[in-house]
Order: C-alpha cells, then structure tokens, then sequence
C-alpha cells in the first residue's frame, strides 16, 4: 500500500512537471499602446521618481549634516526617508523603461528582486511608523524618562527591528515563491508582485500560502498593536493633561497621524486592487490604483515633515542660504 501511494506521487509530480511551461520570462500585461502620449506619460513617471529622490535626499541630508537633529525622532525619521528611496528606486526605473519598450516583459530572477524590494519597502514603512508612535509615546507620556530610555543603543536597535525582521521575511516568501514550478508566464501587472506569480503555479502551494497568511497577519497585526496602544495612551494624557502638553502632541504627531491615514489608506486600496476582480474597471485607472500604494508615502512624507516640523524646515532653509 506504502508503494502505490510513493508511486502515485511521483506520477502526479511527473505529470505536473511535463504540463509545466515554466518560462525565463513573466509578461506584465497590463501595459497598453500609448501612442502619442507615450513621452508624456514617461516625463510624468520621470518627474516624480526626480521629485522623490531629491526631496528625500535632501531631508536625509539636511539630518546626517546638522547635528541638533541627530535625535532619536529624526532617526527615525531618517530610516523612513531612507526606505521611501529604497522602495522608488525598486519600482520607478522599471517603470521608465517598460514605458519606452514596445515588449513588456521581465526575466525571472529581475521580476523576485523587484518583488523583494516592494515588498520590504511595505513591510519596513509599517514597521517604521510602528516604531515612531512608540517614540512620540515616551516623549509626550514620559517626558522625564525620555532621555534615559531613548539611548544611541536603544536607537540603533530599534533601526535594526525596523529593517532587519522585514528583510528576513520577504526574503523567505521571496525563496519559497523562487521554488515553484510554474504553468504561466502572464502578470496582469504592471510590476512584480509574488501573489501574481503565485497564481501562476501548478505545483502545491500550501506551504507559501500559509506562510504568506502567518507572515502578514504579524507583519499587520504587531505593529498595529503598537500604533493603537501608543495612540491611546498619547489621546489619554492630551485630556487628562495641560495646555502645554496637548500642543506639544499635536505638533509632534500631526506629520505621523497624517501618514499613518495615508499608508493605511492607500495599503487597503493595494489589498482591493490585488485581491478582486477589477476587470470593469478602466484600465488606466486599475494601473493608478496599483501604483498608488508606491506612490503617495514616497511623495506625501517628505511634504509633510519637510513643512510641518520645525526643526526640519529652518535647517534645511538655513542649508539653501549656504
């Protein structure tokens, strides 16, 4: 009995591998003829990756330079600045280029570092702004206690918890994706992205996706618990405190409130968009949605902290009198 089920699995495994037409190629077949407007849609996609890049360039710059600004709310500031170039630079050069050529299609081993990149660019930006609620906690709840338990080494190790969990993660769905065998070779994308490439296998997938739904609830579920925690314990002291307090943390947390609604926003609009049937939708609008998710955190934050917090604004104006 033993050997007709091992022989049966092997036929299957066979059979699945002559039906495979696993390709070097995936096809991303959500790009259309533009014709004309071909040049301008690339000047568009062109000005903002310039945009992105140098705003974000410039405030990593204007904190690395001054010295009053190596705190640890500009630190984290800096590793957020730092990723938004991180996940523009996985994304917009491809798009350039995929823009200009008349054959849309990516090789294999380009298409999961592209995956990589997004999908730590995601998980790190989460994970980030989880970190700088709990940063705005100390200094508005324990304003005494602040400087002893934001220390340099303390800083430097939730920099590491910011990035490093992230990358491993990825990482391992990003290899677990790399081992299927697949029977397709079409994305209806217009970039990478792993629950595409998924869908196109025809070997079993349970392992990816049981470690793509244990991998996201906690990449969701820890630091929401952070953000909602920090926030209620920031939104009791604001009533329960002085004047003074509740300015200092409206000042203070503004610029972060203001992207957490952005990135929460524009993350469900990524789930909709990936996870329902958007064929009615006009195609042009269907590749703005995919592309917002990568789009409105690397644009809005910079603007926002550039102009909000003060510290930020006079150096960096103080910088361009120099």
């Amino acid at each position: 009995m033993f050997f007709l089920v091992v022989l049966k699995y092997f036929k299957i495994k066979r059979r699945t591998m002559i039906n495979s037409t696993q390709s070097s190629h995936f096809t991303l077949s959500a790009y259309f003829e533009t014709g004309l407007v071909q040049s301008l849609y690339f000047m568009i996609v062109l000005f903002l990756y310039v945009f992105i890049v140098g705003a974000n360039m410039l405030l990593i710059v204007v904190i690395c330079l001054n010295r009053s600004l190596h705190e640890p709310m500009y630190m984290f500031l800096c590793s957020l600045f730092v990723n938004e170039l991180f996940g523009s630079s996985g994304l917009f050069p491809f798009l350039l280029l995929q823009i200009l050529s008349d054959v849309h299609t990516v090789s294999v081993p380009f298409c999961l570092v592209q995956v990589f990149c997004l999908y730590t660019y995601g998980s790190v930006e989460f994970t980030n702004l989880a970190i700088m609620s709990y940063d705005r906690y100390l200094a508005i709840c324990h304003p005494l206690q602040y400087n002893t338990c934001m220390t340099s080494s303390k800083v430097t190790l939730l920099i590491a918890v910011i990035w490093l969990p992230p990358v491993l993660a990825v990482l391992v769905s990003v290899c677990l994706t790399a081992s299927l065998q697949l029977c397709g070779s079409i994305i209806n994308q217009v970039y990478c992205d792993n629950y595409s490439i998924i869908k196109l296998s025809c070997s079993d997938t349970t392992v990816n996706n049981i470690y793509e739904l244990v991998a996201a609830s906690l990449t969701f579920c820890i630091p929401s618990s952070i953000i909602l925690y920090t926030y209620m314990r920031i939104l009791n002291v604001c009533f329960s405190g002085s004047k003074q307090t509740r300015q200092k943390a409206v000042s203070t947390c503004t610029p972060h409130l203001a992207s957490l609604l952005t990135f929460f926003f524009s993350s469900f609009i990524n789930v909709l968009q990936s996870r329902f049937d958007m064929s009615s939708v006009p195609n042009i609008l269907r590749i703005f949605l995919s592309l917002y998710f990568f789009i409105c955190q690397p644009l809005f934050n910079p603007v926002m902290y550039g102009l909000n917090m003060s510290k930020i604004r006079i150096t960096s104006k103080s910088l361009f009198k120099l």
